[in-house]
């Protein structure tokens, strides 16, 4: 009769997820070990499915360095490959849930083009520089609690692509955070700016995301939006977009943001009819005030 292995050595895919589980008992904090316990099972789950062969683990390691290797100060493509593959909004769309549920703005991606340090606008005042093209568009915007009661004092961060579908880092032809501003909310919760209709634009595709799309036989689009995000002690933070209604990619877009929910058509504005007009309501919930890290400086 053969001799058993040790108690605790690996004998088969059952045995070995056992031990690797065991030694992730001890991880704190809590949530933790939570997380690397799924994570644990379902790659486990991942590589039996479909008899993962070693080389083809080889492939995949090389294509995640490749994708550190591309991140840089004007991209990140760790970002972009969790959007692409819809896990950033499928984690959006599990929030939605709960913020919906209780009357509040449904949120979406913060993306990879949010910069730390927006200018600093008074309310009213333009984000784009004087030689930026484009229909001008008037947004005027309220920043609400779940009651409809203004929260006044609220950052409000802005940005957006130009109507070339280029963020200004990467657009030598853009000055320095073009189309960028941060607001603060007044007693009655409003804000207000002037900026230029935003264009639907690629991803970058230069990178290992890029060369993914084009296994996939995808496009690489996504629709035209404007950026939010509302910081308000007290509040969760709220990062949301607006998606222009006539995009030719509305109903296709590569990171699957474009909800129904945040959709809109731009308005001919009632007192300048050259502007286009758009109202945005940001309504916050009560909560933790955890403000997400910028991917870009």
């Amino acid at each position: 009769m053969a001799t058993p292995p040790p108690l605790g050595q690996p004998s088969d895919a059952a045995s070995l997820l056992r031990a690797v589980l065991q030694e992730n008992s001890r991880t704190q904090p809590e949530r933790l070990r939570e997380v690397i316990d799924a994570l644990t099972r379902h790659l486990f789950a991942f590589a039996l499915e479909t008899r993962l062969t070693y080389e083809e683990l080889e492939l995949g390691l090389q294509f995640l360095n490749a994708i550190g290797q591309a991140t840089s100060p004007a991209k990140n493509e760790a970002i972009l490959l969790a959007d692409v593959l819809g896990l950033s909004t499928l984690v959006q769309l599990q929030d939605a849930q709960r913020i919906l549920a209780q009357g509040g703005t449904e949120p979406a991606l913060i993306g990879p083009f949010w910069r730390a340090g927006h200018p600093v606008k008074a309310n009213g005042e333009d984000i784009f520089s004087a030689d930026t093209p484009g229909q001008r568009l008037r947004i005027d915007g309220r920043v609400v609690d779940l009651s409809g009661q203004p929260v006044a004092g609220a950052l409000v961060d802005v940005w957006q692509a130009s109507p070339v579908g280029l963020y200004e880092n990467q657009d030598p032809q853009q000055a320095d955070k073009n189309l960028r501003g941060r607001f603060t909310t007044d007693a009655q919760g409003r804000f207000a700016l002037r900026t230029v209709r935003p264009a639907g634009y690629p991803i970058p595709i230069d990178g290992p995301v890029g060369r993914l799309l084009e296994h996939q036989s995808r496009h690489p689009m996504r629709p035209a939006h404007i950026h939010f995000i509302a910081i308000a002690q007290g509040y969760r933070v709220l990062a949301t977009q607006i998606f222009d209604a006539i995009d030719p990619h509305i109903h296709n877009d590569v990171v699957f943001g474009a909800v129904g929910s945040l959709v809109r058509e731009f308005q001919p504005h009632p007192e300048h009819p050259d502007e286009l007009h758009l109202t945005v309501e940001l309504m916050l919930e009560p909560g933790e005030t955890r403000i997400p890290h910028p991917p870009l400086d």
